[in-house]
């Protein structure tokens, strides 16, 4: 197990900028999840998590939705959407498929 570190550092030394390499890398290697990861974050900090001054989510402050949600209800669109990109997929290749096939026309590759 790593031991922590503490000392005083030489403020010559100190840069921001390894900091910030270490998280372009990550966001590089990470695109999607990491899109996915602040999605999620926002939809349970605006529609699931109830905050303290206002006692209601900001979701249900601003008029945009009229209930408290679940996380469940966000996997559930999750899955909705997940349906809807299959579906597009399955219409997408059937359309390219109708439009490679054409029997009064040349053969492939003529």
């Amino acid at each position: 197990m790593a031991s922590l570190r503490t000392g005083k550092p030489d403020a010559r030394h100190v840069s921001r900028s390894y900091v910030e390499r270490q998280n372009l890398t990550m966001r590089m290697h990470n695109r999607r999840y990491h899109v996915a990861a602040i999605s999620l974050h926002f939809m349970y900090v605006n529609f699931i998590r109830i905050h303290q001054t206002l006692r209601m989510t900001p979701a249900m402050a601003a008029g945009v939705s009229d209930r408290l949600w679940e996380m469940s209800d966000v996997v559930a669109l999750l899955g909705d959407e997940r349906e809807q990109r299959i579906e597009k997929g399955r219409e997408t290749a059937k359309r390219k498929r109708e439009r490679s096939y054409n029997p009064s026309g040349p053969a492939l590759g003529q």
